[in-house]
């Protein structure tokens, strides 16, 4: 049973539908206050103009509003803008936004972390003047509990879930902080936390941010990263019937080097996890995606890379490796260029589609795994021993 009532923001249709017939409200009326919401972005009542002064002044007192705030825009060379965000119990969280000039060759990368496998809209686009796509990194967590040795979001632990709203207003601000000729085209849950971490508020920001009253993102534009908490992996494709991307943290091929890695590989051991993603209920055509980080010394070998191909084959996936970003609390870092075409040789040569991640707004920690809760001190050591 639900503890708290449900923010307004993080609402669904039919909730509205029956808190405002309680009042009174006409049929309709649920649907305008969604589409203010989630279609406009519209989260101050008094703004709602076609609503009733009753309405608007009810919408209020429940506490109807911005969840959250844009304190700082980074901006980096690349174009990469990383947001800082203040929550209203004056927590912090950090967003992403990639933009992309579409084009041959240009978007591949962002779509392939996005889990993207349809060609269809890029064979449409290709007579169409260039656009700026955009995919939105959000977070789900204010810090991180998984404690994984190559990512700066869990330096200090968890410190609280996000909810629904909060993980949905994230979308909702970036959406509003486009530039000129910029859409949203993919948004990834690959920021700060865990998503299947926080299962139900991760779920429900799902379904608002893909449902066709509101934004209406395809859920082959949405993807889901987890570090393998092999229960919720399994109840996301029950609740979504596959139709949200997945994407693997997946950074060894042996349990011993993924647990030294990872601490989740001890609660699920890559034998678990891996019969997880083939009961993953995939349509047709698509692929998970497996991140790899690669981490100078720890599991960067080619024999590591030969390992790995035998550990996936049979599972319809795709391969993003990602040279580690460095960060503050580790020192570990990454390998060098040779040793990443190596390893990427093996994997291409086995027969997978396997991609280097290009490293997006590093001069400004926007990078995969650089994104860190404001004034966090380090919780465990970091490098591995």
């Amino acid at each position: 049973m639900r503890s708290t009532p449900l923010h307004p923001v993080a609402r669904l249709p039919e909730e509205w539908s029956t808190s405002l017939a309680s009042r009174g409200e006409r049929a309709f009326t649920a649907k305008q206050v969604f589409h203010w919401i989630h279609r406009r972005g519209v989260l101050d009542p008094a703004a709602m103009t076609n609503l009733p002064a009753r309405l608007r002044e009810h919408l209020a007192a429940e506490g109807l509003g911005e969840v959250l705030t844009p304190e700082r825009v980074h901006r980096s060379e690349d174009g990469t803008r990383k947001l800082l965000l203040r929550l209203r119990d004056g927590a912090t969280i950090e967003t992403v936004l990639l933009p992309s000039v579409s084009g041959p060759g240009s978007q591949a990368q962002l779509d392939a972390d996005a889990g993207d496998d349809d060609e269809d809209d890029d064979a449409a686009d290709a007579g169409a003047a260039p656009r700026v796509r955009v995919t939105q990194c959000i977070s789900t967590q204010v810090g991180c509990a998984m404690g994984c040795g190559f990512c700066a979001s869990g330096v200090a632990g968890l410190k609280r879930h996000l909810g629904a709203e909060e993980i949905a207003g994230q979308v909702l601000l970036g959406r509003a902080m486009l530039e000129e000729g910029e859409e949203l085209r993919n948004v990834v849950y690959m920021g700060m936390g865990e998503p299947l971490h926080n299962y139900e508020a991760t779920a429900r920001s799902l379904r608002l941010l893909t449902h066709p009253e509101g934004i209406n993102l395809s859920t082959r534009r949405v993807t889901v990263s987890t570090s393998g908490l092999v229960p919720e992996i399994a109840r996301l494709g029950a609740d979504f019937g596959g139709q949200i991307a997945l994407a693997i943290s997946l950074h060894a091929a042996d349990d011993e080097t993924r647990s030294a890695l990872m601490p989740i590989n001890r609660k699920y051991p890559l034998d678990e996890l891996l019969a997880a993603l083939r009961a993953y209920p995939l349509p047709r055509r698509r692929r998970i995606t497996i991140e790899y980080t690669l981490v100078a010394g720890q599991n960067d070998d080619p024999a590591e890379a030969r390992r790995l191909a035998k550990l996936l084959r049979g599972l319809p996936v795709k391969i993003n490796l990602i040279p580690m970003n460095p960060i503050e609390a580790s020192s570990l870092g990454p390998p060098g260029h040779e040793r990443v075409a190596a390893f990427q040789e093996v994997l291409t040569q086995a027969g997978y589609s396997c991609f280097v991640r290009r490293r997006r707004g590093d001069d400004v920690s926007a990078a995969c795994g650089q994104l860190v809760l404001l004034g966090a001190t380090p919780k465990v050591r970091r490098a591995l021993g």
